[in-house]
């Protein structure tokens, strides 16, 4: 008998998705005689039993579409909200896997994704997963599909802000999209000829900054591009998030229900405040500098519209080695990026793996060898 295997995109959304489900579907079907179910908006839909058949009608056109056929959400297996209370639908997700006589369960999602479905895997289903995420922080893969085309979107974004600020002799502070990761600032910051790049890994004076582009000014150069991650710090909140984890870490040990309670809070109202920290550094900046600037957050534009080339092959590639997976039994694993082949990681290594910019990066090296200040 054939096999039956289904498909699921959950987290946010990203360029190269569909061309992911499109590897996978058409590999299964037209090389192995698979059928293949697609479940909506993510785990919830698994949840809920909500699916569409993945008939090659459904596959047609949808290589060049951003975002997913499927749908997506962020619920998780274990704490979904149904009918206004947070349940666990794990057990409900285990019954109609069984009842769809699935072989396997591809789950395509972000560093989230990969934790729900090793615990999905724990619970005795053959689970098998590809990377995606435009913050590109999957470890253990080269790259993720949706951060080439985040990154020509920020670029671009980038060269079009560079006649603004010329013209009006402005600071532009580009905030872009990564989460806790740099990569996308970092990238699209050197391509785009950003004159400070911020990033989370690597905490920044705002003295620095400020020096750097009176500096600029001095010499003639009477506007500065500031392209800030999202989730970048100054050394100052870096040492408070630092105290704050701590506190956090120890609440566990202690059991302490009320500090754990009190030290997550915290940590997510830093997290909640990225577009309010880019516009308190303009502000700074304005303050210091004597320059006019303005705040720009590009949001999610970075992750719509079409995806590139790169993104599309990438996710096709990695889909149809996960159908060569599948049909070879394997399976607890994430199909990775590997050169231009792929390799499978065991969800046990992958799942809460963040993959960081090394402060010893060639991109890091890159900057400072191109004399663009970051921060530090």
């Amino acid at each position: 008998m054939s096999k039956r295997i289904g498909i699921l995109t959950a987290g946010g959304d990203s360029p190269g998705l569909n061309a992911a489900i499109r590897g996978v579907a058409k590999a299964a079907r037209n090389i192995y005689g698979m059928q293949v179910i697609g479940f909506k908006d993510g785990f919830r839909g698994l949840a809920e039993n909500r699916t569409l058949m993945l008939e090659p009608g459904m596959l047609s056109g949808i290589l060049t579409i951003g975002g997913t056929i499927l749908g997506t959400s962020r619920d998780k297996p274990h704490k979904m909200k149904i009918g206004g209370k947070t349940q666990d639908m794990t057990d409900a997700i285990v019954e109609n896997y069984n009842a769809h006589h699935l072989d396997a369960l591809v789950c395509i999602g972000g560093g989230g994704t990969q934790k729900n479905a090793l615990q999905l895997k724990m619970k005795g289903l053959n689970i098998i997963t590809m990377p995606k995420t435009i913050d590109n922080d999957v470890g253990l893969t080269d790259t993720t599909f949706g951060f080439d085309t985040a990154l020509g979107i920020a670029t671009e974004a980038i060269d079009r802000l560079h006649s603004t600020a010329h013209s009006h002799h402005r600071i532009i502070v580009v905030e872009i999209m990564g989460h806790r990761a740099g990569w996308l600032a970092l990238g699209s910051g050197i391509a785009g000829g950003a004159d400070v790049i911020l990033l989370p890994e690597i905490p920044y004076h705002l003295d620095k900054v400020a020096d750097a582009i009176t500096h600029r000014l001095k010499h003639g150069k009477n506007f500065s591009i500031v392209a800030v991650a999202e989730g970048a710090m100054s050394v100052e909140d870096a040492a408070e998030v630092g105290d704050l984890v701590k506190k956090l870490a120890k609440a566990e040990e202690g059991e302490d229900k009320r500090a754990r309670k009190q030290a997550k809070a915290a940590l997510r109202s830093f997290e909640a405040s990225g577009g309010d920290h880019t516009l308190k550094l303009a502000h700074q900046l304005e303050d210091l500098t004597g320059l006019e600037s303005r705040p720009t957050i590009l949001g999610h534009l970075q992750r719509g519209g079409t995806p590139s080339a790169v993104d599309r092959i990438l996710g096709s590639r990695l889909g149809t080695a996960c159908a060569d997976c599948i049909e070879q039994g394997i399976t607890g694993v994430m199909v990775a990026a590997c050169g231009e082949g792929y390799t499978t990681v065991p969800l046990e290594e992958v799942a809460g793996n963040k993959k960081l910019v090394p402060l010893d990066h060639p991109w890091v090296d890159t900057a400072r060898r191109l004399g663009i200040c970051l921060g530090d």
